[in-house]
């Protein structure tokens, strides 16, 4: 993996899971690992990325559309045939991309040859990679959810654990070394033009609150509901609601912020126990303001309880949604933007104060 750096660099990080690799932003850790990554680039460490093209809950892998977003993107790249491997740098960030079944090894291979000063994982299948890394170096194992996917990394025993939330560090057995490190964000652009949207959601699905939105769609046919694909694409569930926009997933940030912008209210009815779903800070700094569930660390996200409601109350949903005039809104968005300004931060800093890297 290695390619040598242009001058004096700070040290080395590599970020390795078993996922997809950047920039190819299917959900919230697939997003907070990159941003995390860019960070380190741009502060001057040299930045590793292994990851993989078949994603672990996948059957086929995503080479061929990974391939194709390269090639319209025009973006330069290796690709290996026999190996199936791929490499490129984006955004400062060298990555390597592998098949499932080798990833271990080009892990090992990484480790004694690239010498990574820390090593970031999570996710599916990464306390394997943190059981093997932390014999060579410093491990941290990122806790992006309180699932057993998102707590999977301490069973690998990392020297430290990354709570991405309060309500996740409440979660994490005290005998792991938990720091709290709120997700990084992007510092939002200048404002422009006005909302001529209404309700939106993001990533349609049952988990993420797919039920109410039913119901919600058939309750309020005054109303106009903007779904955006997130895990897979939902969108015959939601045809039969003629007020319902179905939009296809983007990868393109500055098309998700104009999607912030365009409307009133974001919408975030999970029924599990989110750790703190980053649209809500993402749309809060583009003046987005959200109502949510009382579930997991969406109250701390958002930050007003009046704002929550249970995701199987459906008259408090339709009560939350009506009673917000449109002073309100504007009210709730400046609020919104301020609360989440100070998370649109170096995260660095925070992980030099918890003794993970050196200053």
């Amino acid at each position: 993996m290695t390619s040598p750096p242009a001058g004096a660099v700070l040290g080395t990080v590599l970020f390795a899971w078993r996922r997809i690799p950047p920039p190819f932003l299917i959900g919230g850790a697939e997003v907070s690992q990159q941003l995390l990554a860019e960070q380190f680039a741009a502060a001057g460490w040299r930045t590793l990325y292994l990851a993989s093209h078949g994603p672990p809950w996948a059957t086929t892998s995503m080479l061929p559309s990974i391939l194709d977003h390269l090639d319209r993107s025009a973006l330069a790249y290796d690709y290996q045939a026999g190996s199936r491997e791929l490499r490129y740098v984006a955004n400062g960030i060298h990555i390597r991309v592998v098949a499932q079944d080798v990833l271990l090894k080009v892990l090992a291979t990484t480790l004694r040859e690239d010498k990574p000063d820390l090593v970031i994982t999570s996710q599916e299948g990464s306390a394997e990679l943190a059981a093997h890394a932390r014999t060579k170096t410093k491990v941290a194992g990122w806790l992006h959810s309180v699932s057993n996917t998102g707590m999977h990394v301490l069973n690998g025993k990392p020297h430290y654990a990354l709570a991405t939330s309060r309500f996740v560090l409440s979660q994490t057995p005290s005998t792991h070394a938990a720091v709290l490190f709120y997700p990084p964000f992007r510092p939002p652009s200048e404002p422009s033009g006005s909302p001529d949207a209404d309700l939106l959601m993001i990533n349609p699905v049952p988990a993420k609150g797919a039920t109410l939105l039913h119901r919600l769609a058939e309750l309020l046919p005054d109303r106009r509901f903007t779904l955006v694909e997130g895990w897979w694409d939902t969108a015959a569930d939601f045809a039969c609601h003629p007020n319902v926009t179905y939009l296809p997933r983007t990868y393109d940030p500055h098309e998700m912020t104009a999607l912030y912008r365009r409307h009133r209210l974001l919408l975030v009815p999970s029924v599990v126990d989110d750790a703190f779903p980053r649209v809500i800070t993402e749309a809060a700094l583009d003046g987005l303001p959200a109502i949510g569930s009382t579930r997991g660390g969406i109250g701390e996200a958002i930050g007003d309880p009046t704002l929550l409601a249970p995701p199987d109350q459906h008259a408090a949903w339709i009560a939350l949604i009506r009673n917000l005039t449109q002073d309100r809104l504007a009210e709730l968005a400046d609020q919104a933007h301020r609360r989440a300004i100070p998370l649109a931060r170096s995260c660095l800093p925070e992980l030099t104060a918890a003794g993970i890297i050196g200053t």
